[in-house]
């Protein structure tokens, strides 16, 4: 009874205090010694495998007791599987996070159907590393000039599985806007796709980002190659681009009601590269490693090591990703359903 009244007597005095009366998270004391693991949603070689092995080179300096962090590829399933593994699999300590398409995030609210054993909406967001915007890169043969021939002639191109950005882009772009890609799907990972474009099996890809151009096809971008960077699926572009002359797919909307659900689909390219916590993990860890991950994004070797390898770095914090994918989730549902019946009509 004694021991009780003590135990009840400090429970009460760490509330007086403004402090819990178990131990805190000690930052230093839990990942000394530890690992910590990214998976990734996607083969070696792709955007998402670029950003993640950017971050985990850098990450360690920013987390007391410096772990050790690996890059683990989880391909397949278009990214499901990875956030298969974080929802149900993944340890909720803060040892593993993911990376993963950000259609893995999106895609559950358009397609109801298909059921999953996650909740995106109740991941913990840790940041992202950049927000992209997806390209259509088409062979110069491919006997199309101007977007508006996109509507009349058909475009034979390569995706991966349904659910990634390469399956999921142009399938919008057909369902909303009348474009007439026809999408050959399957391939491991988009450099598996470009292959493909580069062995004339395929015609182009779609939903590859501007900054895995960059990085892995430079040569596909001098005037004296085979293929072009044909459109950008972005409600603004990037500057690069535009100032290339690189037109905008929503230039082919004609409604109020097309451009309102591609900017609703478009709102992903916000959160290209989101680094992902399982539902679960305590909210003081999900803190600090948001507050790790914005530093890292911020460090100036990881900045100086990011123009080396030509790619962009802009990040978001993880409190600002967490607000976009629950408004996303509270999006109209006459807008939602829009943007299904144009997914329903391409398949």
């Amino acid at each position: 009874m004694r021991s009780t009244l003590i135990l009840s007597a400090a429970a009460l005095v760490g509330i007086a205090l403004g402090t819990p009366a178990m131990a805190q998270f000690d930052p230093a004391t839990f990942y000394t010694g530890k690992t910590v693991t990214i998976t990734v949603g996607s083969s070696t070689g792709g955007g998402l495998d670029t950003y993640a092995r950017l971050v985990s080179r850098h990450l360690a300096k920013h987390i007391p007791g410096k772990p050790n962090v690996i890059v683990q590829n989880m391909p397949g399933a278009g990214g499901n599987i990875v956030a298969s593994h974080l929802y149900n699999i993944a340890p909720k300590d803060g040892t593993l996070m993911g990376v993963t398409f950000p259609s893995v995030i999106v895609d559950p609210l358009l397609n109801s159907s298909v059921k999953r054993d996650y909740d995106p909406s109740k991941f913990n967001y840790v940041g992202n590393a950049h927000s992209e915007v997806l390209v259509c890169l088409v062979r110069k043969d491919a006997g199309v000039s101007t977007l508006q021939d996109l509507q009349t002639k058909e475009l034979i191109i390569g995706a991966t599985a349904p659910g990634s950005t390469t399956a999921d882009f142009p399938k919008i772009t057909n369902g909303i806007l009348g474009t007439k890609f026809r999408m050959v799907t399957g391939y491991k990972g988009s450099r598996e796709v470009t292959m493909g474009v580069e062995g004339n099996e395929l015609q182009g890809i779609c939903g590859l980002g501007w900054s895995t151009v960059k990085v892995q096809y430079p040569d596909m971008l001098k005037e004296s190659n085979f293929a072009r960077v044909f459109a950008q699926e972005d409600m603004n572009g990037h500057p690069a681009l535009t100032a290339a002359g690189v037109p905008l797919m929503i230039s082919l909307a004609k409604t109020d009601e097309q451009r309102q659900a591609m900017q609703m689909f478009y709102g992903q390219n916000a959160f290209a590269r989101p680094f992902i916590l399982p539902p679960g993990v305590a909210p003081e860890r999900v803190a600090f490693l948001r507050k790790a991950f914005s530093e890292t994004m911020a460090d100036p070797e990881l900045l100086a090591e990011a123009e080396k390898m030509n790619i962009d770095v802009i990040p978001s914090d993880g409190e600002k990703v967490q607000k976009l994918v629950a408004d996303m989730y509270a999006t109209p549902p006459a807008v939602i359903e829009n943007v299904k019946a144009a997914l329903a009509r391409s398949n």
